[in-house]
């Protein structure tokens, strides 16, 4: 059976391992590799993890599991499994690997087979129905940036990650020479990720030292979710064979650098397949559909911006001025907005929402964008004034979060994310986030004695 599902996911016999993944709430990819002799059993029955996996922290600590703060993984429930079940539709081969094939897979019970509420991959889901439900469908597809170093992954950490040696030298965005430098890399890259079924529909050299864009091809959010995930992983893997290091940090870097953005594009059509963004009656051509996803997206923002900035470091870009996002802004081809509107056909009208960074989850970013278009679109909710010149000229937003602590509390406190993903889950995800920010200032680093040792 398993060489019938090989050849109908359009794989060969020479595939030894399947991959069986999902993302965990920090949108890396977790599960576990099974012998292609077994893989029939594990698509029958599934495979059990751990739900520590939604329980841990960024660094695997298991401290929250010890607290008993979460429902779903703890000492007091004996720190459970759950089960995968793998999504056939998503097999595909892992090509920067050898004889080695992927799979995603959905979180259910072990018991009852339900879906895990918890997991992204299910509220990502739970969105695309409910927006199919109100007769639309979304195009989604995203832009992600990372900082690439001619250092070897491991001697890296173990230098306390000194000494970073950038792959570009000076600013070189869309320059063609710098790119030629690592065309040998980035060529076998982009082989990898076209056998491996990840559409990539442009690459460039960034502005920033070491910095490097790639775009993806439109699509159903489901899949292109799958692909941001599987498409970091070919990177970071591919980068450390080549002896190289890549980071998805959304500022990674002092000394004026820019952060590293995930600009997500996104659009909706009708049942009949009819772009729903275009009016060529109104004006600018933004039809009210437009216009009440626009007013959803910016007037939810401020609450899922532990989604877009899940992390201390994110918020460093957020407030860096680099054309990173800059509160309930939006204009018309506007860098310096939080959504630009870009496109100038029906089929290609769209908003680029640029507030997220590098080291967001996909799963959630596309379900908190497409909740909030569609309840903008659902309530005719206007969006603010349009910005026609330099957004950072506005003032402090101050419905916006400055830090993860603030955008944490405004989660916790949000009845919107909890109606679109439940109670439990809102509360689950807000432990996260606080969790962070108290790491965080726990903490004494570099900053801190450089700045104030002997000057206080």
């Amino acid at each position: 059976m398993s060489a019938q599902i090989l050849a109908d996911a359009g794989l060969t016999d020479d595939i030894h391992t399947v991959i069986v993944a999902t993302p965990d709430l920090q949108g890396r990819l977790v599960g576990r590799r099974i012998p292609i002799e077994g893989f029939d059993r594990v698509v029958e029955g599934g495979v059990d993890v751990c739900t520590c996996i939604y329980a841990w922290d960024l660094t695997q600590s298991l401290d929250l599991v010890e607290a008993n703060v979460f429902k779903v993984c703890g000492v007091h429930n004996g720190i459970p499994d759950f089960t995968l079940r793998p999504d056939l539709s998503t097999l595909r081969r892992a090509a920067w690997l050898d004889g080695i094939a992927i799979c995603f897979a959905d979180a259910v019970d072990k018991e009852t087979g339900e879906p895990l509420a918890i997991s992204p991959r299910e509220i990502l889901k739970r969105q695309i129905a409910d927006l199919t439900d109100a007769g639309f469908a979304a195009k989604t597809g995203t832009e992600l940036e990372f900082y690439l170093f001619r250092n070897e992954p491991r001697a890296l950490r173990q230098a306390g990650f000194r000494g970073l040696e950038p792959t570009t030298l000076s600013p070189s965005d869309y320059m063609i020479h710098e790119g030629n430098h690592y065309e040998p890399f980035f060529r076998k890259l982009r082989q990898d990720l076209r056998d491996s079924r990840i559409e990539m529909e442009a690459a460039q050299s960034e502005w920033g030292s070491g910095q490097w864009e790639m775009t993806f091809r439109y699509g159903e959010p489901l899949e292109m979710a799958d692909r941001h995930a599987l498409y970091k992983l070919a990177v970071r893997d591919s980068a450390a064979a080549a002896g190289m290091s890549a980071t998805f940090m959304a500022k990674p870097l002092n000394q004026g650098q820019p952060g590293s953005s995930c600009h997500v594009h996104l659009s909706v059509v009708d049942r009949h397949g009819t772009p729903s963004f275009w009016d060529p009656t109104a004006e600018h051509r933004l039809s009210d559909i437009m216009r009440g996803a626009i007013g959803g997206v910016l007037h939810h923002a401020p609450a899922f911006m532990t989604w877009y900035a899940p992390t201390v470091n994110a918020f460093r870009r957020v407030n860096s001025g680099d054309v990173s996002g800059w509160g309930t802004t939006w204009g018309l081809d506007n860098r310096t907005t939080s959504l630009r509107v870009v496109g100038r056909q029906p089929q290609d009208l769209r908003l680029e929402f640029r507030l997220p960074g590098a080291d967001t989850n996909p799963y959630l970013t596309l379900a908190g964008l497409i909740a909030s278009a569609r309840d903008g679109i659902a309530n005719d909710v206007a969006p603010p004034p349009m910005t026609t010149g330099n957004g950072y000229e506005a003032p402090v937003d101050p419905t916006f979060p400055a830090n993860l602590a603030e955008a944490a509390a405004l989660f916790r406190d949000a009845d919107f994310v909890a109606r679109i993903i439940g109670e439990e889950q809102r509360h689950h995800m807000a432990i996260l986030a606080e969790h962070e920010w108290r790491t965080f200032m726990s903490h004494t680093g570099d900053w801190d004695l450089d700045r104030y040792f002997d000057r206080i």
